[in-house]
């Protein structure tokens, strides 16, 4: 199909969410079948991350003692926000930006921030996959730098920062001095390749990810074959995972907050893409399984990786008499673009390994690119302003506008850019997945409870609830007090709660009726079940318990992520210890404001929405401006009604006087 352009609904129709999203279902590309979904979604989540960042994660935190935070995060955290996500696509048959904007109209700049956030991040990452292209197409020049007998990983990143990135012309300041040639070349094919994969419809993106994703997929158990036969795997292996060191907990606490966003990052859930994708599933899919199968599918992936790497680094370390695989670059670029494939160089037909590695790591990287893209064009094309827009003018216009901005990173200074935009881009996905949950948790149906309730006791649980938690992280990280943040958390909330309950027993009191049991019900809960009831109705089986993470346990969660990232410490050139935030790497200032200004921007778009929700009325749905405009139609018939009633009653009094005066 060559648009996903939804016809104009009639005039008249029921003022519903869910007849709206029936109608608009009736007209929307689909996935071919439950596969192509899982196949799509599943490519959309892995990516870099799971080769080169989570397996280095199990072994700097103690090995197999990872996977208690891991597994627990996930579970806690990012299947219920897939969940969230999936089902909401599915029962609005909307993307991110028209799912919150039936949530409360107040909330389109929640959708709009994690678009935005995709939007922004897809620029440097598709300059990833330009920089593997530069690589692999090098590697067949006559002056292959993998020609040489020994190379060691310091050697090849050395190679990769100066030869592929270009940072040889770089100065002390780090400051971009010209733009690299050829990765603004290997960028237009990059985003040439992005162009292809979404603009011919939904049903050729499913076909590109059967190849996108099955291919590294073959290629991982290929590796994972080929370094199990190899002398010193094992050790590689047992480093990996065959080792626990349970004293980790209490040695590095941070290894909680690095698990969660581990997979919070790596399942992709603020990006607007899952939300997309579940718009383009039918309305009855289950999509608890199905978010339980993207999501272990994930992780199962970023498992297998590990083994392939480290049994790999491991027979590397055997051959150059390494003690440890922990003295060799084992994650980050230093293992992608370092050990990996100079490990790989080590095997018969070395060259072939790397080039193989180089294209399973494009493969990896290119699905989760045109996945950005994929949600920005859906939630384009549902709106009334551009649903008739062609999707390959459309995807024209918005792979353009990226391939220009992501030039900043084609610099001699590309890696800097990148490094410190994607610092403070995790900043923006927690505070997305933070605004996502309370708008579900929330937000959702809340002037029902506040008719029930009164808005007196509503707005001041939600003032206890994450009052006393920003109040525990000022002590906490402000203040640097531990015990004090706790003591302060527990009186604050104390104190709010017995409040709210002294004005329920108030609220008793007027309307004999209710009953405490009722009111706690609507109180700490009616929200999320509600939205739950209507989210099963289309979608099937949610649990309870998802309801109660979404409301209660994740905002929390991520609100103290949130602070803890931005109260992590480091040591500057001059020995003092600063705030990584605002001097992330070292950094000039320039590097700084740019990433900052990330950030800020998410918080605008949000904070915009909710004091001046008409400015984003150009982001309407079709069903919302046929209902406006039905409304507007009902409004104009009873002002008519109203002004014949007034006629006949002055024409009557009219009457009435001449026949007095008669």
């Amino acid at each position: 199909m060559d648009s996903v352009a939804v016809s104009p609904t009639p005039l008249i129709k029921a003022n519903s969410n869910e007849t709206a999203a029936e109608s608009e279902g009736e007209h929307r590309e689909r996935f071919s079948s439950r596969l192509a979904f899982y196949f799509s979604a599943v490519g959309s989540a892995v990516g870099f991350g799971n080769v080169w960042r989570f397996p280095s994660l199990v072994f700097e935190y103690g090995g197999g003692a990872f996977f208690i935070p891991y597994l627990l995060a996930l579970f806690l955290v990012g299947i219920p926000l897939l969940v969230l996500e999936i089902s909401l696509g599915q029962h609005f048959q909307l993307g991110d930006v028209g799912c919150f904007g039936k949530i409360h109209e107040r909330l389109r700049g929640v959708g709009l921030a994690s678009i935005a956030c995709g939007y922004m991040l897809v620029t440097y990452y598709s300059m990833l996959l330009a920089w593997t292209f530069n690589a692999f197409f090098a590697s067949f020049r006559a002056d292959n730098f993998w020609d040489q007998d020994e190379v060691s990983g310091t050697e090849a990143k050395e190679y990769f920062y100066q030869n592929i990135i270009g940072m040889n012309t770089l100065g002390d300041d780090l400051m971009p001095t010209r733009l690299v040639g050829m990765n603004v070349f290997y960028s237009l094919l990059t985003w040439v390749a992005i162009y292809c994969s979404v603009a011919y419809g939904l049903e050729a993106t499913g076909k590109v990810t059967y190849i996108t994703m099955g291919f590294p997929l073959v290629i991982l158990f290929v590796f994972l074959g080929r370094s199990l036969t190899l002398e010193g795997s094992g050790d590689g292996i047992n480093e990996y995972i065959g080792e626990s060191n349970w004293g980790i907990f209490s040695e590095h606490p941070e290894i909680w907050s690095r698990a969660v966003s581990q997979i919070f990052f790596s399942l992709g859930t603020t990006f607007g893409i899952m939300t997309a994708y579940g718009s383009h599933c039918q309305r009855n899919e289950p999509a608890f399984l199905n978010s339980c199968v993207v999501a272990v599918s994930n992780s199962m992936f970023s498992f297998i990786s590990g083994f392939a790497v480290f049994a790999t680094l491991g027979h590397f370390a055997y051959l150059e008499g390494y003690q440890s695989v922990g003295d060799l670059e084992y994650s980050s670029f230093g293992l992608v673009f370092g050990s990996w494939p100079v490990a790989l160089g080590t095997l018969p037909g070395g060259q072939h390994w790397i080039r193989l590695f180089f294209v399973m790591l494009f493969m990896l990287g290119i699905d989760s690119a045109f996945s950005f893209m994929e949600a920005f064009l859906t939630v384009l094309h549902d709106t009334k302003l551009f649903c008739n827009v062609d999707r390959k003018r459309a995807s024209l216009v918005l792979t353009a506008c990226a391939f220009l901005l992501s030039t900043l990173y084609a610099t001699d200074a590309g890696l800097v850019f990148l490094d410190s935009v994607d610092y403070y881009i995790n900043f923006v996905i927690i505070f997305v997945g933070f605004v996502k949950c309370v708008a579900a948790g929330w937000v959702y149906k809340i002037e029902t409870q506040i008719k029930r309730l009164g808005p007196k006791i509503v707005f001041a649980y939600i003032a206890t609830t994450f009052g006393s938690v920003l109040l525990a992280c000022a002590m906490w990280f402000g203040v640097g007090n531990t015990a004090a943040g706790f003591v302060g958390l527990f009186i604050s909330y104390a104190m709010g709660i017995s409040y709210v309950v002294y004005l329920m027993s108030k609220k008793m009191q007027e309307d004999p009726t209710l009953t405490w049991s009722d009111m706690l019900f609507d109180l700490t809960m009616i929200n999320v079940m509600e939205l739950r009831e209507d989210l099963i109705s289309s979608v099937g089986h949610i649990p309870v318990a998802w309801a109660f993470l979404i409301r209660h346990f994740i905002p929390p969660v991520l609100m103290i992520l949130f602070f803890l990232g931005a109260d992590a410490t480091t040591i500057d050139e001059d020995g003092n210890e600063v705030k990584v935030f605002g001097n992330y790497g070292g950094y000039a200032t320039s590097y700084q404001i740019l990433g900052i200004l990330t950030v800020v921007f998410a918080g605008f778009l949000v904070a915009s929405s909710l004091v001046f929700p008409k400015l984003y009325n150009t982001l309407q749905t079709i069903d919302e401006t046929n209902m406006s405009v039905d409304k507007k139609g009902i409004d104009e018939i009873q002002m008519a009604e109203k002004q014949d009633q007034i006629k006949s009653s002055c024409a009557g009094d009219q009457q009435l006087s001449t026949g007095e005066l008669t």
